[in-house]
């Protein structure tokens, strides 16, 4: 399959949300161990959910953004900062861009909601992927369902123009 025969699209009817939690319980659940009562949660429902499909419809990859009082917790409390995260990308698929994509596509439905800055809780044999996107590590390491972790930001530049301000 070559980097360009897939689509990265909003998740907004139900098949595309089921769609991203299915590829979530095959990556974190499945192939990570991550207990699938905490994968999902109540930040799910109002979450920006991107979702990279093939051209026949099969799901590749997902991720979502919090935004506003749900991203809160994760960002230091800073209402123009997103949180990207539940970022995954089944094993067919790694290496051809797809996260990247998917990156990409959850900063413009930040940068569209005027958010300056997207945060992200990064595993740490991922830092390097997202320091190529642009993303600095801060604080010190943790663990995060078990796997250890680093809080990571970049900041979004330009903004697109009549974002609204805010999350």
């Amino acid at each position: 399959m070559s980097a360009g025969a897939y689509e990265v699209r909003v998740a907004e009817d139900p098949a595309d949300r089921e769609a991203c939690f299915a590829v979530r319980k095959d990556v974190f659940v499945a192939e990570q161990g991550v207990p699938e009562e905490i994968e999902y949660d109540a930040h799910d429902a109002a979450a920006v959910h991107v979702l990279a499909v093939r051209a026949d419809g099969v799901p590749l990859g997902t991720g979502r953004l919090l935004h506003g009082a749900a991203s809160a917790a994760r960002t230091g409390g800073d209402p123009a900062v997103g949180s990207l995260g539940r970022l995954a990308v089944t094993a067919a698929a790694r290496g051809l861009g797809v996260g990247a994509a998917l990156v990409r596509a959850i900063e413009d439905a930040a940068r569209a909601r005027g958010l300056a800055a997207v945060d992200l809780h990064a595993q740490t044999h991922a830092l390097a992927f997202y320091e190529r996107l642009g993303y600095v590590a801060y604080g010190p390491e943790f663990a995060d369902a078990g796997m250890p972790h680093r809080a990571m930001r970049r900041t979004l530049w330009p903004p697109l123009p009549n974002a609204p301000a805010g999350g």
